[in-house]
């Protein structure tokens, strides 16, 4: 497989400032490693690489253009392109698009790229459903097959570089036969100068090697759809234009069968131009939708360039850097300032603070230190740790994001199957209309009524290609998945992506998903002699010894609030009530209204503040000392800050909210209120939830539910779509249809904002298809000609034709910039 990646081109400034090493534009003013080398100072962009260069400076200052020879300076080349795994240097942009367009012209025999890896799965844009070991063609639409799961430097798509080649050889020829035979029009008498039979032979020379070899994809493609009974677009181009070259090749080879009607100054009519600039118009149209869809996949090869090629490893003998494939789990690898973390694992030695935007969305580093775990494709920003390897490979979170934005850009929408449906009764009608068109002109035309006729149908089978029909839902889908990954929005599917958009009611999990899914201390009430913090230095005492839950969220708060460490003796867990234990000398005690009511304590005085707490859903805890209440302590799983406006914004977007928890009624209540929860179900089990998903849907309501846990999975399968907060259990992404990169709840109404954008693109993309074929095959087959005379040219059913897929393409990459 060709393997060409334009890995970046500099605006023309009047300087650039390059790593010599790695080729990575560098700022000098960013604080990056520096190293001063014969009175120069050389840039990099970690100490990796200033460490190479030390060690052989000669190897990285200069580089040949493999174009024209010049000598060109690493370190501030403004062009710079990879191939075959090599970078290349370039003195002028001039140079850098001769070598894209045949790199291996200027290669003088270096060695070919690397195949992709043996085993490689191949499958159809188009018709996903065909998958296959190795490159080919897919059976039914014909289009070349592409990898399933991308490689990071695999580069453009081999079948848009050549298509781009056969363009740029191909479109002259094309031009030159429309001039030949235009020449009369334009003021060219070229009959007159070289004779007409010169002229004719001319054409025939300039646009044979068109259709023989610039266009000989399309009719490989035609006679397969063919063979196979897979009648698509192929099948009317390789039609349509193999019958005006035959009866141009017919006309000028044997002139005389033809009868005198058709007889013009120099022979019968020739079509080599239309057959030949319709082919280059086809040809302009799939360049354009190969670039285009080679955009969709950038949100996939912006989140694979996050991970580093290379790891750093650590061993008894000294540290190496190895590729990032030969790291194991279990190997230890050290992380430098400015570096990307190479796969998932833990900090075992050093502190910094890593920038995890690409996984949390927050801009703000976060501190590392031993035990704490870091996410391959995270960025180390200031100090330097030694991590462990745990999660390699494909079993990265950056791996397993790329898979499923992968998966999701091949999928079908259901509202494909319309297409489908259409386009297969289509292009036997559209045949058959071509073939009474061409009987009508022959039958009733005015003279030349076969030349009519050949025009008429040629045109019919141009302008119905349904190319635009093919391309109105998969384009959408490429561009949606992956605008939904850059805003951390993961689609599985795009029948998940379809539903969403008419789902009309949301069931929320509580625990994880509206709140933090941790129990926190959010108050301390003194009530005796003793101050709020000897309160909470007493019971903390006591739940030092204790397995409850909720003992963390109190030790957590005495931590945070740096009160006396106080321990506790004769430590004794009541079930069901509470702890006892003696601190300082003193008997005390932490549980509920019956482990008071059991020491003979009077809870009375303090009912309505319990209430009151309890009403907020909170737990509240007494605290007894020497006999005596002494205080409250207050837990509870704090909503999050971003939960109510999340809340409001799915309210906004036509949401009806439902929140299921097991969670007791007057804590479920109390979020309710706070939030504007529509309907509240508490103390429901995993089953239960599920059979509110079915019970909502019989009801007639369109289900999604979102959730974090493994008690969610049951929910999550059952439910029209399923959304996963991605910071939750594996098993609750596995069962969902969309996964939030971020355990946020803005990030659903991203995601229906998607959804519904998605959907509306893709009904105005089958739209324009629709109206295009519907109108375009009448005035094709001639309907306006008794009216006004007109006759539609096979060369402007061509452009027509290539029109329809450019405005199709074009409305699905709007989707790029939709406000999420």
């Amino acid at each position: 497989m060709e393997d060409f990646t334009m890995a970046q081109t500099a605006q023309a400034a009047e300087t650039v400032t390059r790593d010599p090493v790695c080729g990575m534009t560098v700022d000098p003013e960013a604080g990056k490693p520096r190293l001063e080398h014969d009175g120069h100072v050389y840039h990099f962009c970690h100490d990796g690489c200033r460490d190479r260069f030390a060690a052989d400076p000669d190897a990285y200052i200069e580089a040949e253009d493999p174009v024209c020879g010049m000598s060109v300076n690493r370190a501030t080349a403004h062009y710079m392109a990879k191939h075959g795994g090599q970078r290349f240097y370039f003195c002028s942009a001039r140079c850098l698009e001769k070598f894209e367009a045949a790199p291996d012209d200027y290669l003088d025999g270096r060695p070919a790229p690397e195949p992709m890896p043996e085993g490689t799965l191949y499958t159809c844009p188009m018709d996903p459903e065909i998958v296959q070991e190795g490159p080919g063609d897919c059976p039914i639409c014909g289009m070349a097959l592409e990898p399933m799961m991308p490689e990071r430097d695999a580069g453009p798509n081999p079948e848009l570089i050549d298509f781009r080649r056969r363009l740029w050889i191909g479109a002259p020829l094309a031009l030159a036969v429309l001039v030949l035979e235009m020449g009369g029009m334009m003021g060219l008498p070229w009959a007159e100068w070289f004779g007409g039979n010169a002229v004719r032979w001319m054409q025939f020379a300039l646009a044979t090697p068109v259709v023989v070899w610039v266009a000989q994809p399309f009719f490989k493609r035609g006679w397969s759809s063919i063979v196979t009974g897979n009648l698509n677009m192929w099948t009317l181009i390789a039609i349509g234009t193999g019958a005006a070259y035959g009866f141009s090749l017919v006309s000028l080879l044997l002139p005389g069968i033809f009868p005198a009607t058709l007889q013009g100054q120099h022979g019968p009519p020739l079509y080599f131009e239309a057959s030949a600039v319709i082919l280059i118009l086809v040809l302009v149209g799939q360049v354009m939708e190969l670039t285009a869809r080679d955009r969709t996949g950038d949100a996939i090869r912006a989140l694979m360039d996050l991970a580093p090629k290379t790891a750093r490893r650590v061993t008894e003998a000294g540290e190496e850097d190895v590729p990032l494939d030969a790291v194991r789990s279990g190997d230890r690898l050290r992380v430098r300032p400015g570096e990307s973390v190479p796969v998932d694992g833990t900090v075992a030695e050093g502190r910094s603070s890593v920038d995890e935007s690409m996984i949390t969305g927050e801009p703000v580093p976060v501190e590392k230190t031993g035990g704490d775990t870091v996410t391959g494709g995270t960025l180390n920003k200031t100090g330097s740790f030694v991590m462990t390897a745990e999660a390699v490979g494909s079993d990265t979170v950056l791996s397993r994001i790329v898979a499923m934005v992968a998966q999701a850009q091949r999928s079908r929408a259901p509202i494909q199957a319309l297409a489908d449906r259409v386009a297969g009764y289509f292009v036997p009608t559209v045949i058959g209309i071509a073939v009474l068109a061409f009987a009508a002109w022959l039958a009733f035309g005015p003279a030349p009524a076969l030349g009519y006729a050949v025009v008429a149908a040629v045109s019919v089978l141009i302008i119905a290609c349904p190319c635009a029909l093919g391309l109105a839902t998969p384009m959408s889908i490429m561009v949606a998945t992956g605008r939904g990954a850059q805003a951390g929005v993961l689609i599985r599917d795009a029948e998940a992506l379809e539903r969403f958009a008419k789902v009309d009611v949301l069931v929320l999990d509580k625990t994880g998903t509206l709140t933090e899914g941790r129990p926190s201390l959010t108050e301390v009430i003194a009530l005796g002699d003793i101050g709020e913090d000897r309160v909470l230095a007493l019971a903390a005492a006591l739940e030092r010894g204790s397995e409850h839950p909720l003992a963390d969220a109190i030790l957590s708060g005495a931590e945070e609030r740096d009160v006396e460490r106080l321990d506790a003796t004769d430590f004794d867990a009541v079930t069901g009530k509470g702890v006892r234990g003696t601190v300082d000398g003193a008997p005390v005690a932490l549980g509920n209204a019956r482990l008071m009511e059991d020491m003979g304590i009077n809870v009375a005085q303090v009912e309505t503040q319990i209430a009151e707490l309890q009403d907020e859903g909170k737990t509240a805890m007494f605290l007894a000392a020497e006999g005596r209440l002494a205080g409250i302590v207050a837990v509870a799983d704090r909503i999050k800050e971003t939960t109510a406006g999340a809340i409001r914004d799915l309210h906004g977007v036509g949401l009806r909210i439902v929140m299921a928890t097991g969670d007791s009624q007057r804590t479920a209540d109390a979020v309710a209120r706070k939030l504007g929860i529509d309907e509240v179900r508490a103390g429901v089990s995993p089953e239960d939830k599920a059979d509110l998903i079915a019970e909502l849907n019989a009801e007639g309501f369109s289900v999604a539910m979102a959730g974090d846990g493994v008690n969610d999975a049951p929910a999550l399968a059952a439910a029209d779509v399923g959304i996963a907060m991605g910071t939750g259990a594996d098993v609750a992404v596995e069962s969902a249809g969309v996964t939030l990169v971020k355990g946020d709840l803005r990030g659903i109404v991203r995601a229906r904002v998607l959804a519904q954008a998605t959907m509306r693109n893709i009904r105005q993309n089958l739209f324009f298809a629709f109206v295009y074929n519907s109108a375009g095959v009448p005035v094709a087959a001639g309907i306006l000609f008794p009216f006004f005379g007109v006759l539609l040219s096979p060369m402007i059913a061509a452009a027509a034709m290539s029109l329809s897929s450019v405005s199709v393409i074009g409305n699905s990459l709007r989707l790029r910039g939709v406000k999420l």
